[in-house]
Order: C-alpha cells, then sequence, then structure tokens
C-alpha cells in the first residue's frame, strides 16, 4: 500500500490517499493517533465515486476521529475511475427498465448487479485492512460503516477482524445474502429509511432478522434516502463507541 497526498484539516484530522495495487482509498488519522497510542479503525462503505462522495465520507470520518477512531475507504470496483464492470453495468439498465416499467426486480437481475461486486470487493477490503493494521498508529478492534449493504454483510461474515457493523439497509441484496447474514455473530447497528425510494423494505426487515447476531439493533426513520435524520449519525457514533473501546 502507497499513501501520497497528506494534508492536515483544520481540526486536526490527517487525511492521506492511498492506492493498493490499482485500488485507491483515503485514510484519516485523528491527530491523537501515534505509535505509543494506536487507535481503533473504522471501514467506510459506500455506493461507488469516491470522488463523488468524498465531503460526506470527510464527514464521516471527522466525526469519527472526534470520537478518537482512524477511518478508511476504497474505491468499489467498477466506481469513479476503475475499470467498468460491463456485467453490472447491463444489469444496473435492465434494474432501470423494470422499475421504470413497473415490473418486478428479478432474482437474476440483483445476482447479476450485487454479487460481481461482493466477490470482488470483499477481498480489497481484507487486503486493505492488513496493510492498514500494520502501520503503527492504527491498532484494533475494527468496524465496518455503511457502503453496498450485501459487501458489509459478506465482509462480517468472513473477516474476524471486524468487532462491530453498522449497515444501511433497503438496498437490493442477493438471497446469497442471506446465508451470509445467518453467519454474522457480531453487534450490529442497521439503519432503515422508512420510505426509501424504489427498495424493497420488506426486503430489509426479513435481512435484519436473518442475522446471526445477539446484539442487533434496527433503527428505522421515516423519510426517503435522503433523508436520514443528523441523530442517526449521533447514534451509529454512539454504537462504534460502545463496541470498538
Amino acid at each position: 500500500m502507497d499513501l501520497f497526498s497528506e494534508r492536515r484539516l483544520d481540526d486536526g484530522v490527517l487525511e492521506r490517499e492511498l492506492t493498493l495495487g490499482d485500488v485507491p482509498g483515503i485514510l484519516w488519522t485523528p491527530a491523537s493517533a501515534s505509535p505509543s497510542a494506536p487507535v481503533p479503525l473504522i471501514l467506510l462503505g459506500h455506493p461507488g465515486g469516491l470522488g463523488r462522495m468524498h465531503a460526506r465520507l470527510s464527514a464521516r470520518a471527522r466525526r469519527s476521529a472526534a470520537d478518537g477512531f482512524a477511518t478508511a475507504t476504497i474505491e468499489l470496483p467498477g466506481g469513479g475511475g476503475r475499470p467498468r464492470l460491463p456485467a453490472v453495468d447491463e444489469a444496473r439498465a435492465d434494474l432501470q427498465r423494470a422499475l421504470a416499467a413497473g415490473q418486478p426486480v428479478t432474482d437474476d437481475i440483483v445476482d447479476r448487479l450485487v454479487l460481481p461486486l461482493v466477490e470482488q470487493a470483499v477481498p480489497e477490503w481484507r487486503a486493505t485492512l492488513d496493510e492498514l493494521l500494520a502501520l503503527p498508529e492504527i491498532g484494533g478492534p475494527v468496524g465496518f460503516s455503511g457502503g453496498v449493504v450485501a459487501v458489509g454483510v459478506r465482509l462480517a461474515a468472513v473477516e474476524p477482524r471486524i468487532a462491530a457493523a453498522g449497515l444501511f439497509a433497503g438496498s437490493y441484496v442477493p438471497r446469497s445474502t442471506f446465508d451470509d447474514a445467518r453467519r454474522v455473530t457480531i453487534p450490529l447497528h442497521v439503519l432503515l429509511q422508512w420510505d426509501d425510494e424504489g427498495n424493497d423494505r420488506q426486503l430489509a426487515l426479513d435481512l435484519f432478522d436473518a442475522f446471526g447476531s445477539s446484539q442487533k439493533t434496527l433503527q428505522a426513520n421515516m423519510g426517503g434516502h435522503t433523508g436520514v435524520p443528523p441523530f442517526a449519525g449521533d447514534d451509529a457514533a454512539r454504537f462504534f463507541a460502545r463496541h470498538l473501546r
């Protein structure tokens, strides 16, 4: 992993761009982080387009830094300047046509849209985590927050270093994600926008029910995809403070 383009933000947070092979990303560390006082780490998921998402990711990172956590993110396969995934693009077009026509979204469309991202992104996240935990100013435990929910569920199921996860429910998930969910036993905080446009609320509720965790919380708020209330971020921050300190 290469770290470059270092800049200190006005609250003392250090922001560094990173690359792992051809995968770009960003690492944020609080001013308190040092080899003598390594800090926990939260991996920040997102739906792709690192440049487009930078402002929102930076805000999440700075809030986490205020709580004493480092954060990092990487670009999703096919997102931003990474090579496109033609099969995923085709499935996305099929999804949009089905929604526009008022037709059901089939399992085949969802599998073709999501599974290639899961199969490629999860190993990339794990390789990135290897490199991040080798930095002297970053210790553990590790959390995962947000992103494509199927990616987060698979990562929580297979990566033992993930101690807690905050997931954004409501997006389409393959049926195989339910098998992954049954293997997840870490503490979970799941955020659901009750009126999220174009997403299947019942599917999100069924997925929450499938998680094998004994400590799991579902926070459902009224409103659409962009109507997440400010206090929901505070609740998520308290969740990670409980489980990563």
